[in-house]
């Protein structure tokens, strides 16, 4: 067969609608022989909000409907694992196929497209864009010139992140053990590759810092043995500041390439003494790398350069090379080869997790599960319910510590609230859960997925496996604390917050958590709500009191510090909710906990400052506080950001309110076992503390 013209003007699909394709589009709109006819993708919503966002005329559900649009090229952007598919359907109905990295999940599904590309006659071709980035093309011609000799190594460095988990099913990026590799590695070495020639043998190392939630093995090392040298990749989901950098050493000299800020800076070996080589190789590389810093962000501003020049590029060239009739930039055999080491590694990870997963799957009976275990309360719950001799069955995101997890009693289970299958699991043959974890800081994500997805999911679970009692711990922030005056009484017939959304993410998704419970308890369910006050305790001496914040080693507090804290001893907390658990008259209540026992910021803080070296106290009076909120409101229209102070929030800070614990001592029982005083005293009795009675002045004492 003959081969088929190159036509010189190319309708482009696109399958997939996820965080690439934007770039993908806005490279492609600066072509001028490109026309984007349509843009498919399973999740119709986002592929609906893409082409609008791009002015693209049509969207499909699938490849096979988008076929109506009769393209010429077809760009896939979804997930590793349908790259094969789409590209054989692709190329089936006639199509050339650009794929995002990596080119498939395996050495012969990779073969499988290559065959399939010759025999239609099409090109398919791989987006390993970071070969074209500006800085590495800068240092590959560079080491063209001769300028550091002959290239012995290259280290890769970069370190990632992923979007937030938001609950429901887990994100394609978590749920295989080698998808990192797959994800960042690719770019690693196929970078490496262009500096030392084709790879001959890979070895990985990989292990879990149990930092990150989410992500099993969240830290990589890999070496890379090259036709010309030796590689080394770093990649980590931990590190701060985000970089992105290669490390080119040379005979006669080196190279630093950071494709975060676009530079390349040069480091030669000059004749003469060492310290002077050293000096030359600073001074003017530090000046002109700030120069060149600064340009580049000069000319990002300016739009002269648009975001991912490296998948600009990319495109731009394969087109170039499609319609000249030539072979494509990135051809489909390197595609296939980098992929064959990838998965070495790759699936070595994703074997492991499985292999985790599994020694996890045998159960021991209990009848108590407890979320939230490895937080504050949840630690100091646990400790009292063993203390009891119960068996326990534990939910956390991380492995409590070794005296708990180790327990004979106790069996743990690791996993976010916000995945339905690890609750679910969780929740078999339990008769009494506590569910205790939520989050209290991140992104929405993080809100959403820990603390309205987790509730509901574990009241879903509770439901399904027949529990016999839920008790919830709910939080004071979802009262309506500004339509109450000062001094006014607070009980559980307090009015609810009606614009949680002013308030801030905690109180509005404790608010949302708190009706699923009820909903719950009207469809059954026997539940018990507790809402206590600031819990302290040892353990939470950094946290700061109610009306202040942190600033680093610096405690902002709101007003002149004569605001009376609603504080409640850890071990009071944790009574109550033994007792919810035995009580039958709580059954369906809401129920406060909150000390009688009252100090105010200024005394609070009197016992915490001389425990916490370094800690500086600022005391911002209100008025200033407001007009620092008018100013912060306007920027955050103008930016469309959230804004950590508002003048509802303020608006929602009481000198003084009068919380009625009648509720607890009628229902449960229950009175603070450790008053305010002595609770301030144990938790901060590694310091000589500064208390100050009301009305009077500073006076020094110990906390013994």
């Amino acid at each position: 067969m003959s081969k088929p013209p190159m036509p010189m003007f190319f309708r482009v699909a696109l399958v997939g609608a996820g965080y690439v394709s934007p770039y993908h589009i806005r490279a492609l709109k600066a072509l001028g022989e490109v026309e984007v006819v349509g843009i498919a993708d399973l999740d119709q919503v986002r592929a609906q909000e893409v082409a609008s966002a791009f002015a693209i005329p049509r969207v499909f559900r699938n490849l096979e409907e988008l076929a109506e649009t009769r393209p010429d090229v077809v760009h896939i952007l979804t997930p590793p694992a349908s790259h094969c598919p789409l590209a054989l359907q692709a190329l089936d109905i006639g199509c050339h196929v650009f794929v995002e990295k990596p080119m498939a999940l395996s050495e012969e599904e990779c073969g499988r497209m290559i065959e399939k590309a010759s025999a239609v006659q099409r090109i398919l071709s791989v987006n390993h864009s970071a070969r074209f980035d500006p800085a590495l093309l800068e240092a590959l011609q560079l080491i063209r010139d001769g300028a550091i000799g002959d290239v012995l190594s290259v280290d890769y460095v970069r370190s990632s992140e992923y979007p937030p988990f938001a609950g429901g099913s887990l994100p394609v990026h978590y749920r295989d053990g080698g998808y990192p590799f797959r994800d960042i590695g690719v770019h690693a070495l196929y970078v490496i590759e262009a500096f030392l020639g084709q790879i001959r043998n890979v070895e990985g190392f990989y292990r879990s810092t149990s930092r990150h939630p989410h992500l099993l093995f969240d830290e990589w090392r890999t070496v890379v043995e090259c036709a010309k040298g030796t590689g080394q990749v770093h990649l980590s989901w931990n590190s701060r500041p985000m970089q992105n950098t290669i490390i080119i050493q040379g005979t006669g000299g080196g190279l630093a390439v950071d494709c975060f800020l676009e530079t390349c800076t040069v480091s030669r070996s000059l004749p003469g003494p060492k310290a002077l080589s050293l000096v030359w190789n600073a001074v003017p590389g530090s000046v002109g790398r700030a120069f060149k810093v600064c340009w580049n962000a000069a000319l990002f501003a300016a739009g002269s350069v648009g975001p991912a020049p490296d998948i600009q590029r990319s495109i731009r060239e394969f087109y170039a090379a499609l319609a000249a009739g030539g072979p494509p930039p990135v051809p489909a055999e390197e595609g296939k080869r980098i992929v064959t080491w990838v998965e070495k590694i790759a699936r070595r990870g994703d074997s492991d997790k499985v292999r985790l997963k599994e020694s996890q799957t045998a159960l021991q009976p209990a009848t108590v599960l407890v979320t939230g275990a490895t937080g504050f309360l949840g630690c100091a719950l646990v400790k009292a319910l063993l203390a009891s001799d119960q068996s326990l069955r534990l939910l956390a995101r991380r492995r409590p510590a070794a005296a708990i997890a180790e327990d004979p009693r106790v069996s743990v289970i690791e996993g976010d609230l916000g995945q339905p299958e690890v609750v679910d699991r969780a929740m078999q043959g339990i008769e009494v859960v506590f569910h205790v974890g939520a989050t209290t800081g991140g992104s929405r994500e993080d809100y959403q997925s820990g603390t309205i997805w987790g509730t509901r999911n574990v009241v879903q679970s509770a439901l399904r496996h027949g529990v016999k009692k839920l008790i919830y711990v709910s939080s004071l922030s979802v009262l309506d604390y500004v339509r109450l005056s000062t001094g006014a009484r607070v009980d559980e017939s307090t009015p609810l917050e009606l614009y949680p959304e002013k308030r801030g993410l905690y109180a509005q998704t404790k608010l949302e958590a708190e009706r699923y419970v009820l909903d719950a308890t009207a469809q059954g369910l026997a539940t018990v709500i507790l809402r206590p006050g600031q819990i302290f305790g040892p353990g939470a001496k950094h946290v700061p009191p109610y009306g202040t914040f942190a600033l680093g080693n610096r405690w902002i507090v709101m007003g002149r510090g004569k605001m009376k804290l609603p504080l409640v001893y850890v071990d009071g907390v944790v009574d109550a909710l033994l007792l919810a658990a035995e009580s039958k008259d709580a059954i369906g209540q809401i129920i406060q906990l909150v000390d009688d026992e009252t100090v105010n910021q200024k005394q609070y803080l009197s016992f915490c400052r001389p425990s916490l070296p370094g800690m500086k106290v600022t005391y911002v009076p209100l008025p200033v506080l407001y007009c620092a909120a008018v100013g912060l409101e306007v920027v955050g229209r103008l930016l469309r950001r959230n804004v950590p102070l508002t003048i509802y929030r303020l608006r929602s800070l009481k000198s003084w309110l009068q919380f009625d614990c009648g509720a607890a001592r009628q229902k449960l029982r229950w009175t603070p076992r450790t008053g305010v005083r002595e609770g301030l005293k144990k938790t901060f009795a590694d310091a000589q503390v500064l208390w100050v009675e009301p009305g009077t002045k500073s006076q020094r004492s110990s906390a013994h």
